[in-house]
């Protein structure tokens, strides 16, 4: 038996949003018998961060289930106001909120979301290098107090062999918000012999859109991790040009399965991707086109990126992410 516990506290997902924290999180749970740590205790908050109200019951409820080591694993970095600093780790996955159209919502935000959080924290962890150059740009924390831990790609994903069509290859897009860049996908498309699979709920002007430039494509959303690992074993492509990225697990998704990756040359797109993507400029269609006419016509080089994919893959393997955190447990142990 361990005489201290770790606590991995998590969001309370909303229906239908996104799990991939605690995809990430669960992959690596059952490696941490191989090191001289314990498990760590999962807790899920009971409250969803919405409103003023709920998250100061957040931080109460925080406080109230505090363990030796807290590590908050993303989303509510708030609650490490009510956590005791020197022992707590925080998990920052991007500062995508930092984009937010209104001032004063935006200061807020780098208030109570990053400045007091990171300050209060014994340590940070990021998910990327580019999220590791934000967080200090944003707060002025200085390197040493943040490590670059990657998010882990779930071990449902493996390779599923496919012959490329030399007809009408199938584009996956997965994504809504507005950084996933699906109206420039779409006008990227534009003539090009394909169907885009599109995992989104599609807004009416992107239903035009697609109309207007005579896409084919299909449409599903709220997809089970079954059904996620389903359409990428039967695409030919993933195109994730995103115009910002705290990681950008779709490229590792579409890596394990071998589908060749076009991606953006910004943010955090081409450290995750490893050399093995197409990088284009996301906010120039015709950058988008071209990326995505070459991997169709090139096979030579696809082949090159499907083998320099599954290279890269070993980067983010559970275990070799949980060595990670568990090194760092210790070394929080050990101040």
């Amino acid at each position: 038996m361990f005489p201290f516990m770790i606590k991995w506290f998590f969001r309370k997902p909303h229906p239908g949003g996104n799990f991939s924290i605690e995809r990430s999180f669960r992959a690596t749970w059952p490696y941490f018998e191989k090191w001289e740590v314990p498990k760590p205790v999962w807790y899920e908050m009971t409250h969803h961060s919405i409103g003023i109200l709920p998250r100061l019951q957040l931080c109460r409820e925080a406080w109230r289930e505090r363990a030796q080591i807290n590590h908050i694993t993303g989303d509510i970095h708030f609650i490490a106001l009510a956590l005791p600093g020197r022992r707590t780790l925080l998990t920052i996955h991007d500062c995508g909120f930092m984009r937010h159209p209104n001032p004063l919502a935006r200061l807020f935000l780098k208030w109570f979301w990053l400045d007091l959080p990171v300050r209060r924290a014994r340590y940070v962890t990021t998910v990327s290098e580019a999220t590791k150059a934000e967080v200090m740009r944003f707060t002025g924390c200085p390197a040493e107090k943040i490590r670059v831990i990657p998010t882990v790609i779930p071990p449902a994903f493996e390779p599923s062999p496919r012959p490329f069509p030399k007809a009408n290859p199938r584009i996956l897009h997965i994504g809504s918000a507005p950084n996933k860049n699906l109206a420039r996908h779409i006008e990227a498309l534009a003539g090009v012999d394909c169907t885009l699979h599109i995992i989104a709920k599609l807004r009416p002007e992107e239903k035009k859109l697609l109309e207007r430039h005579q896409i084919r494509y299909e449409n599903a959303y709220n997809l089970t991790d079954e059904e996620i690992k389903t359409a990428y074993a039967h695409c030919d492509l993933l195109l994730f040009a995103s115009t910002l990225e705290g990681f950008g697990m779709p490229i590792l998704e579409a890596q394990s399965v071998g589908r060749p990756v076009v991606t953006s040359h910004c943010s955090s797109m081409p450290e995750v991707a490893g050399g093995a993507a197409f990088l284009v400029d996301p906010f120039e269609v015709s950058s988008i086109r071209a990326g995505v006419l070459r991997v169709i016509q090139d096979a030579p080089y696809r082949e090159e990126l499907i083998d320099k994919g599954f290279e890269n893959i070993k980067r983010y393997q559970p275990e070799t992410v949980a060595e990670q955190y568990a090194a760092l447990y210790a070394e929080l142990l050990a101040l």
